[in-house]
């Protein structure tokens, strides 16, 4: 039950005695995950993890070409040797897929709560290969690469892979760098449903970045109250 507040608008977060927000499949959303989506604060893996499982069990569930990795795999998959990422990359059934999307972070660690830095890097089965969209052109170049690079060895093309650094909008605060992975994400997701394809995707406008959070909120809110009237 929400606690005696009969109302929601965005950017309020309603807490429980456990403070768990919303349990959702493998995701876990708290009070803190959530008070990161009120801003301006650098999103968690946490919550750029939900947002890639909805977007893979609900928006695109039709598409089972698609793949949205969750950022503990990927950062895994990063620093990992190139032989072994296969333990994280075939229980996800990548293989059969056509593209797949990381959230890269900076960090050098096994946890991806140390890194100052989200970028959006996606596979692309059918053109062989990688795009790397980074909204601080520059910053996650070196971790893109060698990311890159392992994913062609995987996927058996690392004579023939292609690396890109599109033209994406740039961030122009020092903490949406996730808000803008999850907007990329979207919107690279939707044009390659329709073109099959990632080469010529539109650049993201900013409103879809400014508007980001507070939609993510609604939709926190709608999970949840779906998952209590379904008790």
């Amino acid at each position: 039950m929400i606690c005696g507040v009969s109302s929601y608008t965005p950017g309020s977060v309603i807490m429980d005695t456990n403070n768990v927000i919303l349990s959702y499949h493998e995701s876990l959303l708290r009070k803190s995950d959530v008070e990161l989506l009120k801003g301006p604060c650098w999103l968690n893996d946490t919550v750029i993890s939900f947002y890639f499982e909805y977007l893979e069990i609900n928006k695109f569930k039709s598409d089972p070409m698609l793949l949205f990795v969750p950022p503990q795999v990927t950062q895994c998959i990063k620093v990992s040797p190139s032989n072994e990422i296969g333990i994280f990359l075939d229980p996800l059934n990548s293989h059969n897929k056509d593209f797949i999307f990381f959230a890269l972070n900076d960090n050098e660690q096994t946890e991806c709560s140390g890194g100052s830095h989200w970028s959006l890097l996606v596979f692309s089965y059918p053109e062989r290969a990688v795009y790397h969209y980074d909204s601080s052109r520059g910053s996650n170049q070196h971790q893109a690469y060698e990311f890159a690079n392992k994913l062609f060895k995987f996927y058996g093309m690392i004579r023939h892979g292609n690396y890109n650094e599109p033209d994406c909008l740039q961030q122009t605060n020092g903490y949406d760098c996730g808000v803008h992975v999850l907007c990329n994400t979207e919107n690279i997701a939707n044009y390659a449903l329709i073109k099959r394809r990632i080469e010529g995707c539109p650049t993201l406008d900013r409103h879809n970045v400014s508007s980001k959070r507070n939609e993510i909120l609604d939709l926190i809110h709608i999970l949840r109250r779906n998952s209590m009237n379904n008790k």
